[in-house]
């Protein structure tokens, strides 16, 4: 290998995917890389020409713009740009031009397409697609990482069997790992104190490494369900610590493994449907949160996990709507309980308030609202005991004005499309992702659709939503990185809903919307959008891949809140990322981005 392509080799050797790449192979492709050098303010490729390849910058910065002359990235020495247009149709679909004099090499379409073919590594790195959708493992094939409790309690060596029990019922535990310092000297659990200290008649003050189990069996972070199930099963133990090398992780009980087979959304469900009262209800929607962990753990994406946790919203509410009526007799007119926002998307995660209204039938006088709007405020409290928080602008049943008569809501929608003033343009957001969830759904009927025909044929409506959508911009910093929160609680992290995933959102209503698609749930309008041209077949593909990677990002967020004994939010640290998962996120931005941009000039169809 010449000088130059030894240089090559030594900058990529430090590039990411570059660098997993064995010697052999790293020296070929450094040899197949041609060295390119541009002025400033010198266009390097133009939207729609046909590509040379895979560019990485050595030295300079290169600016790279939307087909709307758009600034979405500034990079510099490292970043390759690019692939994909490569990885589409081999066209650029972006504008790149030498910020200031720049030294690049290029990697030939040839070249590029081999190591997509031959590397995995390089075929992750650049395809952004989301992988093939998987079955979740059963609890035989499940990692132990997915069962165990983390962070357990411990204890010191000296510490008593009356403070071993105490700290037991205190925190609600079945076992404590007896601790020095960092070693694991062993594990005590409720047995033990009753077969081993009350049984024998121990006194109080006596050490605790008298009734434990010293050197206890333990497994490391890659073991499986059924090395667990073997292990218990073989010695007949119901607890097992977790460690990798010297430290401990955790430990999984037989109360984690019947957890992990026991919650399901189908059961949950179940035990909705029979619960007696609000307290019991509130108790079963309160392990929303092993659910999600599971069910993401399981490798599940995150238009299956959100439509099973919206299940249980669903069912809570059709719960309480049926024990409401049991207190306050039977409805003295046909009414519908909707709920919008994410509840009605099917998109709730782990941490969701409530929207939702009521249509009543034109038969409701207005004597009858005593009852409607006990029935609300029964409901709306139920599900705020639950965990499904009052919506903080009261877009809730218990407010009159969303618990109406059908007539009175054509009245509302009309309004607000005819007139659409930032306060319609809000309310319309709201209530065009309306779906039925108890009581007569007749009431509904063609409501929806005559709604988005009379929109649709609405120009400055839709041209009025659109500049609200567009008030929701990813979180993309100029410089190959993200625009973090700058200030208060959730400094420096990003917001994956409002940032995230609600410009997916907003994008996908307005296809709704323009092509008169009654579909709530945002993949639902994105996948009919492309089917029906409202956005071309390869901007449909990257918006959808690009919203899979965001939703199953915050998925994966609130389940390591979760799984840390933390409430799960929408507020992640991109340092909590390795480089392969910034990069890939940021790419998702930059889609979501473009396809904005395209939608603000009206040129969604032809991306």
């Amino acid at each position: 290998m010449d000088v130059e392509a030894s240089e090559i080799a030594d900058f990529l050797a430090a590039v990411h995917p570059y660098d997993s790449l064995l010697p052999d192979e790293l020296a070929r492709v450094a040899a197949a890389f041609q060295e390119v050098a541009c002025d400033a303010q010198e266009q390097i490729y133009r939207l729609g020409d046909r590509l040379d390849g895979l560019y990485v910058i050595v030295e300079g910065r290169v600016d790279v713009r939307d087909r709307n002359g758009a600034l979405v990235s500034i990079l510099g020495p490292r970043n390759s740009f690019g692939e994909r247009g490569l990885l589409r149709d081999g066209t650029a679909a972006t504008t790149a031009v030498a910020q200031s004099a720049v030294r690049l090499i290029l990697l030939p379409v040839a070249e590029f397409n081999r190591l997509i073919a031959a590397q995995p590594a390089f075929a992750r790195f650049f395809d952004r697609s989301r992988p093939s959708e998987r079955r979740g493992p059963d609890l035989a094939t499940t990692r132990i990482a997915e069962l165990m409790t983390p962070g357990p309690v411990t204890c010191g060596p000296t510490a008593t069997v009356a403070e071993v029990a105490r700290t037991m019922r205190d925190r609600h535990v079945s076992c404590l790992l007896v601790m020095e310092e960092t070693r694991l000297l062993g594990i005590v659990t409720h047995r033990d104190l009753v077969k081993r200290a009350l049984a024998d008649g121990l006194p109080t003050d006596t050490p605790v490494t008298q009734i434990m189990t010293a050197g206890p069996v333990t497994l490391g972070p890659g073991a499986l369900g059924s090395d667990v199930l073997h292990a218990m099963l073989e010695r007949r133990i119901g607890h097992l610590p977790v460690v990798d090398g010297a430290r401990v992780l955790g430990v999984v009980t037989q109360t984690d493994l019947t957890r992990h087979q026991a919650v399901s959304s189908a059961h949950l469900v179940r035990e909705i449907t029979d619960a007696g009262d609000g307290e019991a209800l509130a108790s079963v929607v309160a392990r929303i949160p092993d659910l999600l962990t599971q069910l993401v753990g399981a490798g599940n994406p995150h238009w299956v996990v959100t439509r099973l946790i919206t299940d249980i919203a669903d069912a809570a509410t059709r719960r309480l709507l049926k024990l409401a009526e049991e207190r306050f007799g039977p409805p003295p007119a046909p009414y519908l309980w909707l709920a919008c926002g994410s509840q009605g998307r099917q998109e709730q995660t782990g941490v969701s308030d409530q929207d939702n209204c009521l249509f009543l039938s034109e038969d409701a006088r207005p004597e009858h609202d005593d009852y409607f709007a006990a029935l609300a405020q029964f409901v709306s409290d139920g599900l705020h005991a639950c965990g499904y928080y009052y919506c903080p602008g009261e877009m809730m049943a218990t407010t009159p004005r969303w618990r109406q008569p059908v007539q009175v809501w054509r009245t509302y929608f009309a309004g607000w499309v005819r007139k659409p003033d930032p306060m319609a343009q809000m309310l319309a957001s709201v209530m065009f992702d309306l779906r039925p969830i108890g009581g007569e759904e007749s009431l509904f009927h063609d409501v929806m659709a005559k709604t988005l025909a009379l929109a649709a044929t609405n120009s400055i409506f839709v041209a009025h939503m659109v500049s609200n959508a567009l008030n929701h911009a990813p979180p993309l910093g100029l410089l190959r990185g993200f625009a973090t929160i700058r200030s208060g609680e959730h400094k420096d992290t990003l917001d994956l809903k409002l940032n995230g995933v609600v410009p997916v959102v907003d994008l996908g209503r307005i296809y709704a919307i323009q092509g008169r698609m009654e579909a709530a749930n945002t993949r639902a309008r994105l996948e009919a959008a492309q089917q029906s041209a409202i956005v071309s077949a390869t901007g449909g593909r990257d918006l959808i891949a690009a919203y899979d990677l965001i939703a199953d990002t915050r998925l994966r967020h609130q389940v390591a809140r979760v799984k840390a004994g933390e409430k799960p939010d929408n507020f992640m640290s991109p340092a909590a990322l390795s480089d392969f998962e910034r990069s890939h996120l940021r790419d998702a931005f930059v889609v979501v981005k473009t396809m904005q941009s395209a939608l603000a000039h009206g040129r969604a169809a032809v991306l």
